[in-house]
């Protein structure tokens, strides 16, 4: 039995390298939500004052959770399943449902992807095509649909998404999309072709390059006009913001969702270390960066975002300045941006009624600054609008949506690990099966499955999807695998494990994290969030050209149908927990009374052969 242990560590990969492995990692973590989604809650949620919730949610949560899979990961040298089946069968559930959530993840954050590629490959033009309206039909005018609304809008709904006006309507394939789609799935499967040993030379790049482009735009960016407001509005700090639950709920989720955990693929990553290996400088390293790259992130993000505040505000003061100039009939250098201010008041003292007649524009440059965006809303129409504004737009353009698909591909590796593993973990695979086989019909089979994302209907599905699948689930696998760790396997065994890896015990604040701090913290967020979701039924976005007050996307409830789809990714991936566990303890009590049976016979017959003696003596 020890040799075929021995025989099966030896066949494990192993990483060529420690740099490899904290690359790999830390691509893992830093994905997407780290440029899009961090930088959106400091700017609604008090700027500076977010980082509070935030930086004791990483504390307590983050890197107790991210040690804890690193060190289970790498003692038992198995991928989720096999690691919760080594701790205790009926906790098999737990690798299943990560392996149900990775994949679930994947094909959606696969199709941004293929959205990024295909706003990469119209970068090269100039000008950009979302900087201008396209002409209409007859080639008399600029389309309606982008006149009303904006270029950089309309290309990312029309040109790109050719989104439909609600959910329920579902559209047609973009055949387009499909194309991108396809690309982006036969990348994935390149870089993984040969497991760890293509996809650790991928990492180099992959989890490199978009902190040189991050330098690059900051670098940029600082020098633009109107930088430093937009950097002093994302950090000044409003202390009021941290009355309101919400935002500590919404730090707790974003620090738990940005490292990763309860995906399966640290737990998978971390197998492939020797066992001798200082996992917790591991889990130092991956989680501060993470943290770090989400911060230095926003100031990029933020410096740029401020230029293009400072951009619409100095072009609706020029608007204004027209518009005076026309009607008073200036001389056209008398109103500058500059005295704006100055002429304004003296206008609205000397000729009050005819200033009110022109109708000027309320220009505000607080308003502009306040134009929040998150997701796709801020990569694909608010930053778009930016890097058109800047000079040498098309390389900007290109750097931008390489960094994203950079970002987004090293996130994408621990997805299909975390479904992959698993898959060779229960032998579900004959052996002879080559692993570029079951990779490739593993890619296939989620290609097939992410094109309803490719119809008219697609965004609105990436958003469910997007919303409800890394939620709750997510929250529930890593509560309960703090339970299997610490109190199934064991504190003192756990304990024991990290000794032998590490050369030390955990100390008191990581065994306080594991056995309390960390799971009521877990509990809390998970009954405060859905708590919080059931109060109220849940809308979507919509864009519909016929809305009276169009370009304003639409807020619809989500139809029963869709709402019963939400309630069902929302829970049948982790029902594999109860499932499981039910199953084999119905099993084991089984095992247990059969045995019992057996045993019945031959103790009755020594009842009654003792019996039989002690009568004879009394006899």
């Amino acid at each position: 039995m020890g040799k075929t242990k021995d025989s099966e560590e030896d066949e494990r990969p192993k990483w060529d390298n420690k740099v490899q492995y904290l690359l790999t990692c830390i691509g893992f973590a830093v994905g997407l939500g780290n440029v899009w989604r961090f930088p959106y809650l400091c700017q609604i949620y008090g700027g500076g004052a977010f980082l509070i919730p935030y930086l004791i949610a990483l504390v307590f949560v983050g890197l107790p959770l991210l040690y804890l899979e690193l060190a289970i990961g790498q003692r038992l040298r198995k991928g989720s399943i096999g690691v919760w089946n080594s701790i205790s069968p009926m906790l098999g559930g737990l690798g299943v449902a990560s392996m149900l959530v990775s994949f679930l993840v994947g094909i959606f954050y696969n199709t941004i992807l293929a959205w990024v590629l295909w706003y990469f490959f119209h970068s090269f033009q100039n000008p950009l095509p979302w900087s201008q309206c396209p002409l209409n039909d007859n080639r008399t005018g600029y389309n309606v649909e982008c006149e009303k609304s904006t270029p950089s809008n309309y290309f990312w709904y029309r040109e790109t998404l050719n989104v439909t006006p609600d959910i329920e309507t579902s559209g047609s394939l973009q055949w387009w999309m499909v194309i991108c789609l396809a690309s982006a799935w036969c990348i994935v499967y390149i870089c993984f072709i040969k497991g760890i040993k293509s996809m650790g030379k991928a990492v180099y790049v992959t989890a490199t390059f978009p902190y040189l482009v991050l330098t690059i735009f900051l670098i940029r960016a600082l020098t633009l006009p109107g930088a430093s407001d937009g950097l002093v509005y994302l950090f000044t700090p409003d202390w009021e913001v941290l009355k309101n639950p919400q935002v500590w709920l919404d730090a707790a989720t974003q620090i738990f969702f940005s490292l990763s955990v309860a995906f399966g693929g640290l737990i998978a990553f971390s197998s492939y270390n020797e066992q001798k290996n200082n996992c917790e400088r591991d889990a130092l390293i991956v989680g501060i960066i993470n943290s770090a790259t989400s911060l230095y992130a926003s100031i990029s993000i933020f410096a740029i975002l401020g230029f293009k505040a400072n951009t619409g505000f100095n072009n609706c003061l020029q608007e204004n300045i027209l518009t005076l100039t026309d009607h008073f009939e200036f001389s056209d250098q008398n109103i500058t941006v500059e005295n704006y201010g100055h002429w304004f008041e003296y206008l609205n003292q000397t000729s009050p009624d005819e200033l009110a007649k022109l109708q000027l524009r309320h220009c505000d440059l607080q308003t502009f600054l306040d134009e929040s965006a998150s997701g796709t809303g801020l990569a694909f129409i608010v930053f778009t609008e930016a890097v058109v504004e800047m000079p040498g737009s098309q390389i900007w353009a290109i750097l931008f949506f390489i960094m994203l698909f950079s970002l987004g591909l090293s996130s994408m590796f621990g997805n299909i690990e975390g479904v992959l593993t698993p898959i060779h973990d229960l032998n579900l695979v004959p052996k002879w099966i080559p692993n570029e086989l079951v990779t490739a019909i593993t890619c296939l089979v989620a290609f097939l499955t992410a094109l309803i994302f490719t119809l008219g209907s697609g965004n609105y599905w990436v958003e469910v999807f997007n919303n409800y699948v890394g939620s709750v689930p997510l929250l529930i696998i890593a509560y309960f695998e703090l339970i299997g760790v610490i109190y199934v396997r064991g504190m003192k065994t756990f304990s024991e494990d990290i000794q032998f890896m590490t050369g030390k015990k955990p100390n008191i604040f990581w065994k306080a994290c594991w056995m309390v701090i960390s799971p009521l913290m877990l509990k809390g967020v998970l009954i405060a969030y859905v708590v919080i979701q059931a109060q109220k039924h849940p809308t979507y976005f919509a864009w519909n050209p016929d809305y009276e007050l169009f370009p304003a996307t639409e807020v619809k409830p989500y139809p029963d149908w869709v709402f019963a789809i939400i309630i069902l990714l929302s829970t049948v991936p982790v029902l594999s927990i109860p499932v499981v566990f039910v199953y084999k303890l119905i099993r084991y009590l089984h095992k247990r009374s059969s045995a019992r049976a057996e045993l019945n016979p031959y103790c009755n017959e020594g009842f009654e052969v003792e019996t039989q003696e002690q009568r004879k003596q009394q006899a």
